[in-house]
């Protein structure tokens, strides 16, 4: 397949910031029809765009002989991601996370655990490059290799600042301070979001990319870390006496007739339960494919 190298790395911030902007502006404003899917303007537009973008690079690489079984995979990974943003933000599972905590607390979990990997998998940088005009292609490039830009993306993707950036935002944002504040203010809403996809985003590129770097010890310590820290966070909600944020409580009952600890203790089972399944599973996926050879980049990309 054509490549684009290191300088990749700034264009991603364009990709990122037009698949981050859905999640940030989720909540900011309602226009939900009657069936509860949103059709905010401002999500659906990035995520068309982000979407025409993408096609449009792939189908140029496509015409320029590309392998077509390595361009079909990054295609459908990224597809798949596409979709799973979808439904954690157009789907009726956004209008309900307005009155379940657990429904907000999946659609957080699609973000991180889906939707991010799966983006990540796809490489999207490289092949959303070829929609650009040449001349802009490599500009691109070029800035890509900036050397202040190429230090800074190095130790945000370093797999020890990556993971802690992730668990900051996890716990930090699960505060009952923070969280109720970003239920209150559109703004603190959207940081929020940002902070979750984006840190998600930095952490499985970090992850598929750390067996190239440093072997695979350091990234299956990392996954099952990650597994544990979001697994003592929903394991403390699941069995909380009562429930940790005073606007779910104050909603009462939620739609299934569950009431704000219940609804609580269900968040917190997703998060124990299926998060800790994916950081393992993952690391265990990793540690096979290991153990049958080195892992190269095109192993994990």
């Amino acid at each position: 397949m054509p490549a684009v190298s290191a300088g990749r790395s700034k264009p991603l911030v364009a990709l990122a910031a037009s698949l981050i902007a859905p999640a940030a502006i989720a909540h900011e404003a309602g226009a939900s029809t009657e069936s509860g899917w949103s059709f905010e303007t401002w999500v659906v537009v990035p995520m068309a765009l982000s979407l025409a973008w993408f096609l449009i690079g792939a189908m140029r690489l496509r015409g320029r002989g590309a392998d077509a079984a390595t361009l079909g995979r990054r295609v459908a990974c990224f597809l798949a991601g596409w979709a799973t943003l979808v439904a954690a933000l157009v789907s009726p599972l956004h209008a309900a996370g307005a009155r379940s905590f657990a429904a907000h607390m999946l659609e957080h979990e699609l973000l991180m655990l889906a939707a991010a990997p799966l983006l990540v998998l796809s490489a999207p940088v490289g092949i959303a490059l070829w929609a650009l005009p040449h001349r802009m292609r490599l500009a691109s490039g070029r800035a890509g290799h900036a050397r202040a830009w190429s230090v800074l993306w190095a130790a945000l993707t370093g797999l020890g600042t990556a993971t802690a950036l992730q668990a900051i935002a996890l716990w930090g944002w699960h505060a009952p301070r923070l969280f109720e504040l970003a239920l209150a203010q559109p703004g603190w809403h959207i940081a929020q979001h940002v902070c979750f996809l984006g840190t998600a985003l930095l952490f499985w590129y970090a992850v598929w990319r750390a067996p190239t770097r440093n072997g695979i010890a350091g990234v299956v310590g990392a996954l099952f870390f990650t597994a544990a820290i979001s697994g003592a966070l929903g394991a403390l909600m699941a069995v909380a006496h009562g429930p940790w944020y005073a606007r779910y409580a104050a909603l009462g009952l939620t739609p299934r007739g569950l009431s704000p600890l219940e609804d609580q203790q269900l968040a917190g089972l997703s998060m124990w339960v299926p998060g800790g399944l994916v950081h393992a599973g993952a690391a265990l996926w990793l540690l096979a494919r290991a153990l049958r050879g080195p892992l190269a980049a095109r192993d994990v990309a």
